[in-house]
């Protein structure tokens, strides 16, 4: 059984997480095997500290022990969970585990700065550790069923959208990696890495994202604020147009799936340089915005 370590507990990912791991106060069906939660650290938090308290007694209640210091986990652990709601803090939350040989999740978003996200992957790959960073949307069945149908021919395109709150601090987190991100891991799991340009369009309601790959395809991220939506998609493919709303009800469990196999494995199931365009690709989506939509290049 692999041990692991939650460190933040300003989201309900480290409880829901916990549930499912550790197979308490869930349907059975919800559980995945091969992992524990043994320990967790709730650190602290700039855009969520009111959650901190709630989560650290679920948590406690769950049989989870906890420790005062992140570095207190080291040693006890197989690999952490990096949980922070705030991804401008993910290098920093990251390093210590990194520097020990403690392989790491890093939940979404990965991190808010180009700079950032090269250097938790280059600390990783000089300590010749696994590394993996995603939305739950990315592996909801719905979406990988539809990038995995070669009935439907190539993607030529597809317009993804999904919720887009803002955050409360808009340094931290800004622009779609509060939660847009998980629109964006959408829109990356159908057309794949090779964006090369982006313009974004943001008002009151939307941020409206469209990116040119660089073999010529178009797609489109509408992140809402108002009104309320779900997550979806219409993809636009070789052989036909379909529209597929994506439910969330097995997220959770389909990504922790693919968490566990990393910790498994030693063998991350996504390339992070994936992950570093997404970041990149937010970026200059959010730079398009201050420009009132300028069109932005990538640059990686």
């Amino acid at each position: 059984m692999i041990k692991l370590g939650i460190l933040d507990f300003d989201t309900s990912h480290c409880v829901e997480f916990t549930k499912r791991l550790n197979h308490i106060g869930k349907d059975a069906e919800q559980f995945v095997e091969g992992a524990k939660v043994v320990v967790g650290c709730s650190g602290e938090s700039k855009l969520s500290p009111e959650r901190i308290e709630g989560y650290a007694k679920e948590m406690k209640e769950y049989g989870v022990a906890l420790v005062d210091k992140p570095a207190d986990m080291i040693g006890k652990v197989d690999g952490v969970l990096i949980e922070a709601v705030d991804g401008t803090v993910h290098y920093e939350r990251a390093k210590p585990f990194l520097e020990a040989g403690v392989p790491c999740f890093v939940d979404k978003p990965y991190a808010c700065s180009l700079a950032d996200a090269k250097k938790i992957a280059d600390l990783a790959a000089k300590k010749k550790l696994p590394l993996f960073s995603s939305s739950s949307l990315r592996y909801a069945p719905e979406v990988v069923e539809y990038a995995a149908d070669a009935k439907h021919g190539k993607i030529a395109g597809c317009v993804v959208y999904g919720p887009a709150s803002h955050s409360p601090i808009p340094e931290r987190n800004a622009g779609l990696f509060h939660y847009g991100i998980h629109a964006v891991e959408i829109l990356y799991t159908l057309m794949g890495p090779g964006c090369k340009r982006v313009t974004c369009t943001s008002e009151k309601g939307a941020d409206v994202v469209t990116g040119q790959w660089a073999d010529g395809r178009v797609a489109t991220v509408r992140g809402t604020r108002a009104p309320a939506t779900g997550f979806g998609f219409t993809g636009f493919a070789e052989k036909g147009v379909q529209a597929v709303t994506v439910p969330s009800k097995f997220i959770y469990r389909e990504l922790l799936k693919k968490v566990v196999e990393m910790f498994k494995t030693g063998k991350a199931p996504l390339d992070i340089a994936e992950t570093i365009e997404i970041v990149a690709f937010i970026e200059a989506a959010n730079r398009s915005s201050a420009n009132h939509g300028t069109g932005e290049t990538i640059k990686v």
